[in-house]
């Protein structure tokens, strides 16, 4: 076990800082949007004062994000925090639409990429193309999936993997079975 290193745990201001510099947002910038001032959101972020669950909920609407991935969670034991997440801790992220279910891999937001255990339902899709500043790669480890990128239409079974350089994308499970695929996004979106 490693005990050399200063160990992080989930806190809300740590989420909420990786949220708002992913989006190469300034503080001034997100308490503007918030109609909050600059202090209460740097206290928040330093873990120094909890909003209101009408915060919360004002944030997430914000960051287009799960009001649940704010709250707390299942704290990992002190030697595994920051490092390790249990298949029975990972927290739920993004809306669920259009049947796509998402897990948080990673130990937090505040690394330089997010890792996510993504699971498209059977017969599903999103209908609008969605492009964003990011590098993401993806592995199918079950199932059907089709990934269309810059309007070229792609199908990946297990063991395919795939790279969108801030193209427009979307993907679609047109089987009767689900598809389940890691999913890699540098910066972080959630």
């Amino acid at each position: 076990m490693r005990h050399d290193l200063p160990q992080t745990s989930h806190t809300l201001g740590v989420d909420l800082r990786a949220l708002r510099r992913a989006r190469g947002l300034t503080l001034a910038q997100t308490a503007q949007a918030l109609g909050r001032s600059v202090g209460w959101l740097s206290q928040v972020e330093r873990d120094k004062s909890d909003p209101s669950i009408t915060d919360l909920r004002q944030i997430a609407a914000y960051f287009d994000v799960p009001v649940s991935i704010l709250f707390r969670h299942e704290a990992a034991p002190a030697t595994e925090a920051g490092y390790i997440v249990r298949a029975s801790a990972r927290r739920a992220i993004g809306s669920s639409v259009a049947g796509l279910v998402e897990e948080l891999l990673s130990p937090d937001l505040s690394d330089d990429f997010e890792m996510v255990h993504s699971t498209f339902l059977p017969h599903s899709r999103i209908k609008d193309a969605v492009k964003r500043p990011t590098q993401e790669v993806g592995y199918v480890i079950t199932g059907t999936l089709e990934i269309e990128i810059e309007g070229e239409v792609y199908e990946l079974n297990a063991g395919d993997s795939f790279r969108i350089r801030g193209e427009a994308f979307r993907w679609a499970n047109r089987t009767p079975e689900p598809a389940v695929a890691i999913w890699v996004i540098a910066p972080p979106v959630y």
